[in-house]
């Protein structure tokens, strides 16, 4: 009686054992893994647009994605809080001016030994990736360039042709800024041009380009000065200040708007002849709230040179990611063909795949394809978020009054040069 006793609690404890090893196991089976992904909003109400996408990778892999729109304000302090923290994502997105900083810190991974023969071939901006002795990210936000846009109804009433040169530009503007409802005051103007975004992002639209079409440029070739206060960047600056202060042909608001805001308020509306602002605001703002308006666009105006801004943002893999073999795989989700079409069936793109047919503004489409050169990403410089940064701000207590084109400049180069020597 006892030996079966003895059985019988023997076989009551290698089951209790048994399924408790079980349940262990298949706990741990059935436990998804998590990837987090981090992008700022490349258009408006993105999330709804990536949650789709994204859950076909989360059914085929058996993992939860778990997507985060961060705003552009602060955008690169998020990343550098979040991986000093040990809480940043495993998927994100960098600007040019974000990459030093953080390639040095090794928060970002190396993709050469993820990357094929055949990728080498189908993603269009791959060789963008390339930089400081490895390959960093792969495209996902390109050509998109800075334009000017012009206001045709206007440029007729004063019996002017498209401007081409900065000459021609200035005349335009001024002959465009009027009293048109004779109360005294002007209410028609010549440039609709913001100086007011907190952040340095609206260099995109109000330096980089003039500062290229003027001859200069941000870094010297050895990346290890700067050299945008030569003659060529005071030249661009002087220009832009001169836009003010000689010619008097933006709104008084203009400080106090960012571009954005200033294509809203007052290119939109038909109070001003020429805005500056990203290409993809044609079919994104003024074509859906502005319907009736008359516009052209200009990619780059000419002195010196031609140049306008456009860059070439990246989805990368960050080091701190558990298993960056299933991150890299989300990534080469996001940017197949597949996905990139159905994501610019809703913000209308030029092509990051080859094989992704051009959804892009029609308007664009040639522009896109035969001027690249004219429109250009930045260098990849060190140091580039403090560097452009104080720029910024620089320009701004320019653009205030508070400084000459000079006096900006040189600040803003001897701060970063100070920076560089480290």
């Amino acid at each position: 009686m006892k030996k079966i006793l003895a059985l019988v609690l023997s076989v009551i404890l290698l089951t209790a054992v048994t399924s408790t090893e079980a349940m262990a196991f298949w706990g741990k089976k059935e436990k998804k893994e998590k990837l987090v992904v981090w992008l700022p909003p490349i258009g408006e109400n993105d999330k709804v647009v990536w949650e789709p996408i994204l859950k076909e990778y989360e059914e085929a892999n058996n993992v939860d994605v778990e997507l985060e729109i961060i705003p552009w304000e602060n955008y690169s302090e998020k990343y550098a809080a979040g991986i000093a923290s040990g809480q940043g994502p495993d998927v994100g997105y960098m600007y040019a001016e974000m990459f030093p900083q953080f390639i040095e810190m090794g928060a970002v991974e190396d993709l050469t030994p993820y990357l094929t023969k055949e990728d080498y071939e189908k993603y269009i901006y791959i060789q963008h990736g390339k930089m400081m002795g490895g390959m960093y990210g792969l495209g996902i936000e390109a050509a998109n360039p800075a334009v000017i846009y012009y206001n045709k109804d206007i440029l007729a009433s004063i019996g002017e042709d498209v401007p081409v040169t900065w000459e021609d530009f200035i005349r335009c503007a001024t002959k465009a800024t009027k009293d048109t409802d004779k109360d005294g005051k002007a209410d028609q103007w010549g440039f609709s041009q913001g100086w007011g975004a907190p952040y340095f992002g609206d260099l995109n639209w109000n330096w980089y380009g003039f500062l290229w079409q003027a001859g200069g440029d941000i870094f010297n070739d050895d990346l290890k000065s700067v050299r945008f206060n030569d003659k060529a960047g005071v030249k661009a600056a002087e220009f832009l200040r001169d836009l003010k202060f000689k010619y008097d042909v933006l709104p008084p608001y203009y400080m106090a708007q960012t571009n954005k805001e200033m294509l809203q308020t007052t290119f939109g509306p038909g109070k001003s002849l020429f805005s500056i602002f990203l290409s993809s605001a044609a079919g994104e703002i003024l074509d859906k709230s502005f319907p009736d308006l008359n516009y052209g666009i200009i990619l780059s105006l000419e002195d010196e040179d031609k140049g306008t801004f456009a860059s070439v943002d990246q989805l990368v893999l960050m080091s701190g990611a558990k298993d960056k073999k299933l991150a890299f795989g989300l990534i080469e989700h996001m940017l197949s063909t597949e996905s990139m079409t159905k994501f610019h069936k809703h913000h209308p793109r030029a092509p990051i795949a080859v094989g992704e047919p051009y959804q892009g503004d029609p308007r664009l489409q040639k522009m896109i394809e035969t001027q690249e050169g004219v429109y250009r990403p930045l260098v990849v410089g060190p140091h580039g978020v403090e560097i452009y940064e104080y720029l910024w701000k620089q320009l701004q207590m320019m653009m205030a009054g508070e400084k000459s084109a000079k006096e900006s400049l040189d600040e803003a180069a001897a701060y970063s040069n100070r920076l560089l020597a480290k």
